[in-house]
């Protein structure tokens, strides 16, 4: 996973900004009055101040969790106040020692900031975009000496593969961290089914052995054992829910033909209502069948997933459930094949629709944990398929699952 901020914590991203603006001031004053450099101005210590700045002043940049436009903003400021405003410095400073201690140090902070991929792009852009500038506006500084440009291109190279080392390891971390995670989820769900299938023992010897009174209706004990059967059917269904959204980090490569009317009818006829009314209001229409590609089992849990989604937010609504609120279209356009789900539910804001196939988000924070729609969007890549949300508040959400056909 891509992550523009690592552990992006609002004390966190506070805390850097903090640091941005202290630290320019500060270390103009170490090196323009105390300890001179060569090239030390004041106003571009006071722009990459007023950077760090923006980081405490603007609530949108340290929300938690951040937005991607807060993310794309956070990009930018720490591309110019580290690869980009440190490598001028060190054109400016002629490459002395300071700049270049100066120049390893914020490979290691930059890599520790940002995603390792970022982080690598942005050094080696922010360095040209520096060099490009240095050439056009840079002061005259005398050139290097060969000795010179050979010690800092060797200081320089080991700094910044060191912290890309650092960098794939942290990434690698977070990874395993994300594994294990999945793992005792997984495992926790599994182990639900013990206890559940000894209720559904336990209430089939009730059943059965239960001698219901004189003048009591015996197919009360019936309704008791069936409400039973149902409550350990709808448990059973949220632990498979559970186990496969768990796996979204190694998918199986296993492939087959699939009819898509053929997978939402078994998906649908599968799914544990909690009534007849949200029953009755999932109406699906084929205008034509297709065939693609892919995991029946994983396109069977993408499908119930969105149901799932789109009958909770049907519930948050104000208005009773009605037949078609939850509307499922099969068809193709073009050469791709389409399943839409149109819902008539509460909606989605168009500050989280950026977000919510994002892994470990959610916009219900009672009782999501935000891998529902991650595995989505994963399982229809992985057979080379988009989904995409249109939504808005208080008027529903249409998901669109495009595919390619099996001709």
């Amino acid at each position: 996973m891509l992550e523009p901020i690592l552990h992006p914590s609002r004390w966190r991203i506070r805390a850097l900004g903090l640091s941005t603006a202290v630290g320019h001031p500060l270390f103009y004053l170490f090196w323009g009055k105390l300890l001179p450099q060569p090239y030390e101005p004041l106003g571009p210590r006071l722009l990459m101040c007023a950077l760090g700045l923006s980081l405490l002043v603007f609530r949108p940049i340290y929300a938690s969790p951040p937005s991607t436009a807060s993310a794309a903003m956070f990009t930018v400021i720490f591309w110019i106040t580290l690869p980009f405003f440190f490598s001028w410095m060190f054109l400016c400073n002629g490459g002395n020692a300071v700049w270049l201690a100066s120049m390893s140090a914020m490979f290691l902070i930059y890599y520790h900031l940002t995603d390792w991929r970022i982080a690598t792009l942005g050094s080696l852009t922010g360095g040209v975009a520096a060099w490009l500038v240095f050439s056009a506006f840079g002061p005259v500084v005398p050139p290097m000496t060969a000795d010179q440009v050979a010690t800092n291109a060797i200081v320089l190279a080991f700094s910044w593969y060191m912290a890309l080392m650092l960098g794939l390891s942290s990434s690698n971390l977070r990874r395993e961290q994300i594994n294990y995670t999945l793992a005792t989820m997984g495992i926790m769900a599994h182990e639900l089914r013990t206890p559940l299938a000894t209720m559904s023992l336990i209430g089939d010897a009730v059943r059965n052995e239960a001698r219901p009174p004189a003048g009591s209706d015996p197919a009360r004990l019936d309704l008791l054992g069936t409400r039973l059967h149902t409550l350990v059917r709808n448990m059973n269904h949220q632990i498979d829910t559970q186990i496969a959204n768990a796996r979204i980090l190694r998918l199986p490569r296993h492939k087959e033909d699939i009819s898509a009317a053929e997978l939402v009818q078994g998906a649908l006829r599968d799914y544990p209502y909690r009534s007849t009314r949200e029953r009755e209001s999932v109406v699906l229409q084929v205008h034509r069948d297709f065939r693609f590609r892919g995991s029946h089992a994983l396109f069977s849990q993408v499908i119930d997933n969105l149901v799932k989604n789109a009958l909770r937010s049907l519930a948050a609504a104000t208005t009773a459930s009605k037949p078609g609120d939850l509307l499922i279209e099969i068809g193709t356009l073009r050469d791709r094949g389409r399943i839409v789900l149109s819902d008539q539910g509460v909606g989605i804001g168009p500050e989280l629709q950026q977000r919510i196939f994002e892994p470990f988000f959610s916009t219900d924070r009672g009782t999501g944990h935000g891998l529902g729609l991650a595995f989505c969007k994963r399982v229809v890549h992985s057979a080379q398929g988009s989904i995409r949300v249109k939504s808005e508040p208080a008027r529903g959400a249409i998901f669109t699952i495009e595919l390619p056909l099996v001709h």
